[in-house]
Parts: structure tokens; C-alpha cells; sequence
């Protein structure tokens, strides 16, 4: 009989595909769901035709069957920001060539919104669960407790939480900063702002009360800014305050923060921007005042992109690997789901100082 298909019908079931290949329901359940045993000359058969009938495997009777989905859940801070984007990549990349699925959700830094994420894909039954915590590194998270439950393995990225014991995968976030504020420092500038600091109420008062502050923050936040100290220290430069932003974490705010850091009687002569919308909005801020770069003031973003290396000046910059940092939890991941019992372990990843001109010495002020 002729196995061709109309490709408008709808996919054949595995009876048709056993009838057209001449064998029985099970043996075709077992070649298609990847499962049991069948001898390679039948399992040739069976495939071919199932690809002539255009046959699609029932992904729900797969998981009933097989107790996979064959599908990773992702839960990501932000699905718009440039550097999540990139990590989301490695993963899909990494995911796809395992032929699994992703499924991604994003929590806007929402701690509710993670909760409703993690129940989500609990109820769709993924292998493995990749998540950027919106919670702080010392906090409690009961709404993980499920995923332990049911025994759906998970790997925090880009960010640690000291309650969670898990695999992890991060970038060495507190060198990196070091590095970049040093490299400022080299340069003369005495006069460094930090944007962006934790979200708090109420600033530090020093930093003593800063580092207590950081313990609360998320990890990532709270590496970076660790690192700015250590670099002022190691410089012997004094702390202050209010070279440190506490806002919420959008552009608006970043450029309302540093237009005040800008009208200080001692303002900065240099900015350390720690994400996207720190370093646009820092930008917005010094076009603001009619301040160029770096001229009046040096600026360095984190996460290397296209267009920073083509704007005026070319903008020096943290690049964390962001496609190895997602090919990375998707590979820890799948090594979970297939049935790895290692220690839980953290992956450090190294980030890179790019230097280019967006940073000079400081102007000499009259």
C-alpha cells in the first residue's frame, strides 16, 4: 500500500504508522517514544515510514509513557534584557541539540511572579527547572520546596541564594567589578559612582551598613558592588554614600540618580554602570547636563554588545560570557534529568575587562 499522506490531513496515529510498516503497536510505541528494545533493521523501518506519513509524536502520551517531557522550564529576571536574551540562547541552543523543548517565563524581579513561574511549570511537568532568583542571597524560598518534592532538578543562574543547595552557574561577579573600578583608579579618578547599588529605603549610612545591606540583596548586585569596595579600599579611597545608588531598577531612576550625583559640590569624575539601563541611563543623565565622554566624565558599562563597541567613544565595558553561561545551565541541567547525582556544585565563569575609550583621567578642575 502507497504510504503517501495529504500533508492538509491531520498527523497518523502509531497504529497507522505499525499498520504501514508491518509490525505491531508496541513495537512502534517503543522505536518512536525511544524506550524498551527493538532491533535496528525493524526500528530503520519504522522510521522511515513514520517520516513518509509525516508522523508527529503525541508529546502528552510521550510523558505518560515515559515519564519525560523532554521540555526545560527557564525562569529568567528579564526576558527583554540584552544579557538574558543572550543567555537564553546558549540555552535553547544547548536544550535543542539534546532535542528538548524550553519553556520560558519571566518575573519583571518579582518575587510573586517567580512563585506563579515555578507552579506553572511544575504543572507542565518539566525535566528540569533553569532559575535567576528574584530573591535576595539570604533569603528563604518555600515556593522551591515543590520542585524538591516532586524531585525536578534545578540550576540557579547568575545568581546564588544560600538557602537553596543546588547546582549553580555565575560569573566571578565581584573580581570582574574589582577590575573595572581599578582600572578607573589607574587612570586618576578618585571620585568613582556606583549605579547601580541595592534597592533600599534609605541609603548607607557606611560601609559597614552597606555590606549589611548587601546581605539581603540579590547575589549578583551584592558581588559587584562588594567588588567597587574592595577596589576603594585596596586604592585607600574613602567611602561615600552617596556615590551609591538605591533606586529601582529602570533607566528613569538611573538617570534621576545620577543627575543628582552629578550636582553634588564634589560630583563624580567617573561612573561604573552595572546593567543596561544603569549605563543608558547614565548616558541620558551626562547628555543632560551638556557633559561629554569621557572628557568630563568616564563611563563603564557591563555586558559587551554590537553597539557599544561602535557608539561615540566606543564604551569599555564588563562582557560576561553570556552564551556559555546558558550552554552551561542547560548542560548541568540535562545531566540532572539524566540522572547525575554529583554534589550540588557552582560554576564560576570568567567575565572580561574590554578597554576602549570611554574612559580618560579625570579633568583638572579650576
Amino acid at each position: 500500500m502507497s504510504t503517501e499522506r495529504d500533508h492538509r490531513t491531520p498527523s497518523p496515529t502509531i497504529s497507522e504508522v505499525a499498520a504501514a510498516a508491518g509490525v505491531g503497536r508496541a513495537t512502534v510505541a517503543r522505536t518512536l517514544g525511544g524506550y524498551g528494545s527493538v532491533s535496528p533493521k525493524t526500528r530503520d523501518r519504522i522510521l522511515a515510514v513514520a517520516k513518509e506519513l509525516g508522523y508527529r509524536p503525541n508529546s502528552i502520551a510521550r510523558s505518560m509513557t515515559t515519564g519525560e517531557t523532554r521540555t526545560l522550564g527557564v525562569v529568567l529576571a528579564d526576558v527583554g534584557n540584552p544579557f538574558f536574551a543572550g543567555v537564553l540562547r546558549g540555552i535553547s541552543d544547548a536544550a535543542r541539540k539534546a532535542d528538548y523543548d524550553v519553556i520560558v517565563l519571566s518575573t519583571d524581579e518579582d518575587l510573586r511572579l517567580e512563585e506563579a513561574a515555578i507552579e506553572v511549570l511544575v504543572d507542565k511537568q518539566v525535566d528540569g527547572i533553569a532559575l535567576a532568583p528574584a530573591a535576595g542571597r539570604s533569603a528563604d524560598l518555600p515556593h522551591l520546596d515543590i520542585v524538591a518534592k516532586r524531585e525536578i532538578p534545578l540550576v540557579l543562574l547568575d545568581r546564588l541564594v544560600d538557602t537553596v543547595e543546588a547546582d549553580a552557574v555565575v560569573i566571578n561577579n565581584r573580581e570582574a567589578s574589582r577590575q573595572a573600578v581599578m582600572s578607573l583608579i589607574e587612570k586618576g579618578h578618585r571620585r568613582i559612582a556606583f549605579v547601580w547599588g541595592p534597592v533600599t529605603n534609605e541609603p548607607a549610612a557606611d560601609a559597614d551598613d552597606l555590606r549589611r545591606i548587601i546581605d539581603h540583596a540579590l547575589w549578583s548586585d551584592g558581588e559587584r558592588l562588594l567588588g567597587y569596595l574592595d577596589a576603594l579600599e585596596l586604592a585607600g579611597i574613602p567611602f561615600d554614600t552617596s556615590l551609591v545608588t538605591h533606586v529601582l531598577k529602570n533607566e528613569s531612576q538611573a538617570t534621576r540618580a545620577v543627575l543628582g550625583m552629578l550636582s553634588l559640590s564634589d560630583p563624580p569624575t567617573a561612573i561604573f554602570a552595572t546593567e543596561t539601563d544603569a549605563l543608558t541611563g547614565s548616558l541620558r543623565a551626562l547628555r543632560q547636563r551638556g557633559l561629554r565622554c569621557p572628557e568630563d566624565v568616564s563611563l563603564i558599562g557591563f555586558d559587551d554588545s554590537s553597539w557599544a563597541s561602535v557608539m561615540t567613544p566606543p564604551m569599555s565595558v564588563v562582557a560576561q560570557p553570556m552564551h556559555q553561561l546558558g550552554e552551561l545551565t542547560a548542560e548541568c541541567l540535562l545531566a540532572r534529568v539524566a540522572g547525575s547525582d554529583a554534589p550540588a556544585a557552582t560554576h564560576v565563569l570568567e567575565a572580561d575587562f574590554i578597554e576602549r575609550d570611554s574612559v580618560a583621567p579625570p579633568r583638572t578642575r579650576p
